[in-house]
């Protein structure tokens, strides 16, 4: 278990990537992004997750020439959106969002959505980047089982990160295990199922407990279960909060209470849904 922000899980092709980071869905661009962006590498941060559908890879490039830390020292993650995928649609779109960005490379490049059947196509184009060099690491977001097989069964370079939407209230127990089971780290967008969490009775029952916030305990149901998370928050004192999870632990049975709180339930899109 990592004991501070700063620490990093390996992926199955050596890279090391920070289990804890920070997403900026929905944050705007300009001032809002990079306000944010800076406090959470101040604050410990060296991960940041961002996409081209957001629309604030320049705040996040800016935020990056700004903080006053390395290149080296950081994890970026972007994304190809659906409108984009497709082999020689997905080169251009990750070129743009280096443009945007404002960087020479990126540590991890995702597929947003699986869609029908172009995402076997795209992740061609993924293989020739990672290849080429021009990213560390490649993956998908939002895949179930069956996208899964089938992208194995139809590629040469496995996945190393599958992000998809995972609280307690949609513990994706099935998808786990099968990506534990193949090596493909779990990363989880909405971890706090969007605020919707927050003010659940045996989180903040074991909060109390702990001394911490609701946030805090549910950061840490995440990292006790091996997830990779990427909290977002465009307040400074929740974004120093957030990184505040590795002074506790939740115990067995505590985290028993929190796994059981699950329903199955989403508060973003099926990807069976997003058909395209």
């Amino acid at each position: 278990m990592i004991s501070s922000i700063g620490e990093t899980i390996t992926l199955h092709n050596g890279v090391k990537m920070p289990q804890v980071g920070f997403g900026v869905f929905k944050v705007k661009n300009g001032s809002e992004t990079v306000e944010s962006v800076k406090k959470a590498i101040e604050v410990g941060y060296r991960s940041i997750d961002t996409a081209a559908v957001y629309e604030n890879e320049e705040g996040v490039g800016q935020a990056i020439r700004e903080s006053g830390i390395s290149r080296e020292e950081l994890f970026i993650t972007s994304k190809v959106w659906n409108t984009e995928q497709g082999y020689e649609t997905t080169l251009q779109a990750f070129d743009d969002s280096l443009k945007r960005l404002g960087l020479e490379y990126l540590d991890l490049y995702l597929i947003h959505w699986p869609g029908k059947d172009k995402y076997l196509e795209t992740w061609k184009a993924l293989e020739k980047l990672y290849n080429e060099g021009k990213v560390k690491s490649i993956g998908v977001s939002n895949f179930h089982v069956h996208h899964l097989e089938k992208l194995l069964a139809n590629s040469e370079i496995k996945p190393v990160v599958n992000q998809i939407e995972l609280h307690p209230l949609l513990t994706q127990v099935e998808i786990r295990d099968y990506c534990e089971k193949h090596d493909i780290k779990v990363e989880a967008w909405s971890p706090l199922g969007r605020g919707s969490l927050i003010e659940e009775p045996t989180i903040n029952h074991i909060a109390k407990k702990h001394g911490k916030s609701s946030a805090q305990v549910l950061i840490r149901w995440h990292l006790q279960h091996e997830i990779v998370v990427i909290p977002k928050s465009i307040t400074p004192s929740r974004i120093e909060e957030n990184a505040q999870v590795f002074d506790f632990s939740l115990s067995l049975n505590e985290m028993n209470q929190i796994d059981a709180l699950n329903k199955n339930e989403r508060f973003g899109s099926n990807p069976d849904e997003i058909l395209f």
